[in-house]
């Protein structure tokens, strides 16, 4: 098959086949997404973020744990010798340090979200669908929830269970779901009453099936842009939970331990904290660029 008939196989207005009607309208959103060059950076920086992660023992130049001589490597300004961002108060080089924090910057992200995102669709889409007793009991607790700041609950939870990357990663997904839930319960009210839906009962569906069958996947798109948007708020959650030392504990190269060991070298030693939060601002840049491109192709709001 040649470039062009499989570019009319997949923009075929006619698909033969489930499979080319996906395929197709999986391509029609990629077209649509790459024509938005401030999310094609965000997917960028992403895709940059998990490449570094997985090849971080050939990127990094030293070891994140060890450090050098204390003598005559401690407290190099960045570009000295072969240190890029410098080192630090314990003679280890910083960009290394980074470099293996984003792999605790990715595991975080990509935990929290497949802890919390599955609860947000489960109690969102039951409250929707059933109504009633159901809906408001399941909503008063998303609303106790709510009712808090994130970090401040993410920080209760955590004391409670103990300092710990583990202990954060349950802190952070148990205090992330609930704005999950209120946006899959809201579309599901949109849904719940449709014609299909309808049909479905009528075929003899349980409501379990019509939940996981039909429901679920109409949430799926809306659900999975708030998660992208929400990653920069996971990432600073994490790092502020390392910063009072109750995240990723030393020597870990967490962003937000680093920021918090580099703060009192501040005034002379400006590059110890300042490498790893401007890591921590482009990070979560570049997720939400890259939510706010998803939310214009996927959003069916938005579509024309």
């Amino acid at each position: 098959m040649t470039a062009m008939t499989r570019r009319e196989w997949l923009l075929s207005d006619r698909p033969a086949s489930r499979r080319q009607a996906r395929a197709g309208q999986a391509y029609r959103t990629w077209l649509t997404f790459r024509t938005n060059w401030l999310a094609m950076v965000g997917l960028g920086i992403v895709l940059a973020l998990i490449l570094v992660a997985i090849f971080a023992n050939v990127i990094a130049p030293y070891d994140p744990v060890l450090g050098g001589d204390l003598r005559t490597a401690r407290f190099l300004p960045p570009m000295t010798g072969d240190h890029l961002l410098g080192t630090d108060d314990l003679s280890r080089d910083i960009f290394s340090r980074i470099v293996h924090g984003s792999r605790l910057t990715l595991m975080v992200v990509v935990l929290v979200a497949v802890i919390a995102t599955p609860i947000g669709l489960l109690v969102g889409t039951t409250a929707g669908y059933f109504g009633g007793w159901t809906d408001t009991i399941l909503m008063r607790i998303t609303d106790i929830f709510l009712a808090f700041p994130r970090l401040i609950l993410a920080l209760a939870f955590v004391a409670a269970l103990g300092p710990g990357i583990e202990n954060a990663i349950i802190a952070i997904a148990i205090t992330s779901w609930p704005p999950y839930a209120r946006l899959a319960r809201a579309e599901t009210l949109t849904i719940r009453d449709s014609d299909y839906i309808n049909a479905a009962r009528l075929q003899g569906a349980s409501s379990a099936r019509i939940l996981w069958g039909h429901v679920t996947p109409l949430c799926l798109s809306s659900v999975i842009i708030r998660v992208t948007l929400d990653m920069a708020g996971i990432i600073l959650t994490a790092a502020g939970l390392g910063f009072l030392g109750l995240g990723a504990q030393p020597p870990q190269p967490e962003w937000g331990a680093m920021i918090a060991s580099g703060r009192r070298f501040l005034i002379d030693q400006w590059w110890v904290a300042t490498m790893p939060g401007i890591a921590i601002f482009i990070v979560s840049l570049g997720f939400n660029l890259l939510g706010d491109g998803l939310r214009d192709v996927l959003d069916p709001k938005a579509r024309k």
